[in-house]
């Protein structure tokens, strides 16, 4: 289904369209003028919870924090930019929480007490799991080189209560968030939703962000927001089929596939050769172990990679 596809119950192509795990299906309502996200992970986030053994909280938090960082991610349109999202907090059992999305690869890592985690349950508030800490959204704009970051603070009951807060204060855009996840035992699954009104309305219009009641905007949430956690991580409802139930009564819904999701750890010797260059002599020396080689520790794929420098 290219751009432009028109979804529709009719329409034979999404029908047989199957769900598929691991891709990005970009959507836009013209007459609303809104703009979507739908995500849905499967082996790409098992892949990464995997380098770890997460207790049940640790692996829920970091598997809805993949799933923003893929819906936020798959929003930018240059060529080489990445997205990241970090935690950092005190006084919880998580103390630091990273993931990011380049070019379509997700990698995370949370760094946690594992006694205080294990106490923890999946549906844990946020202050439970942090204590008290901040998260920031950064954006580094491949072709251009700009970065940009905003900082909210970690509160309300959920990651993503928190990245909507991010779009309301930082980004002024209306954004509506859904994530959910589930776990059969070595399984997991986790879908995600983002639906924006555009940042801007027509040229000459006002501009449409400025207004978070706008008729159009309401209806759209409304629409979005009866979206249902088991219908995100349900595998035998299609992406297509769920913004068929969601939109079903609009006159037009265009739909893009984008850059299908996999684990993407960016560790390598060249890399940590590189960085290692930069440490003076006298330290690189003291880093070394007899065969004359620098362990490195990848915390996000937990490899242990040796380095000669």
């Amino acid at each position: 289904m290219g751009y432009g596809t028109v979804v529709s119950a009719d329409n034979p192509a999404v029908r047989s369209e199957r769900t598929g795990f691991d891709r990005v299906l970009g959507f836009t309502i013209p007459d609303r003028h809104a703009r979507g996200r739908i995500v849905r992970l499967g082996p790409a986030l098992e892949t990464v919870l995997s380098a770890h053994n997460y207790p049940p909280a640790i692996k829920h938090l970091l598997a809805e924090a993949l799933m923003l960082t893929a819906l936020m991610g798959s929003l930018l349109k240059e060529e080489d930019s990445q997205l990241t999202l970090q935690a950092q907090a005190q006084g919880g059992p998580v103390d630091l929480l990273v993931c990011d999305y380049l070019r379509g690869e997700l990698r995370g890592y949370v760094s946690h007490d594992p006694e205080m985690a294990k106490a923890a349950s999946t549906s844990s508030r946020l202050e439970s799991l942090f204590g008290e800490g901040y998260l920031a959204i950064t954006f580094d704009l491949g072709a251009s080189g700009e970065r940009y970051q905003g900082v909210v603070a970690l509160e309300g009951n959920s990651l993503t209560q928190t990245c909507e807060a991010y779009f309301a204060r930082s980004e002024q855009v209306p954004t509506l968030l859904r994530v959910a996840v589930r776990t059969e035992g070595t399984h997991c699954i986790a879908g995600g939703l983002l639906v924006q009104h555009f940042p801007e309305g027509e040229e000459g219009r006002e501009r449409l962000h400025v207004k978070d009641e706008h008729p159009e905007w309401e209806h759209v949430a409304i629409m979005a927001g009866s979206t249902r956690h088991e219908e995100l991580v349900d595998p035998e409802l299609s992406l297509e089929g769920l913004l068929i139930r969601l939109f079903h009564e609009e006159r037009e819904v265009r739909v893009e596939p984008l850059a299908p999701l996999s684990r993407g750890c960016r560790c390598s010797v060249e890399y940590y050769q590189s960085l290692l260059s930069r440490f003076p002599e006298e330290q690189r020396a003291d880093m070394r172990d007899e065969d004359g080689t620098i362990p490195v520790d990848c915390a996000f794929c937990s490899k242990v990679i040796p380095v000669r420098v």
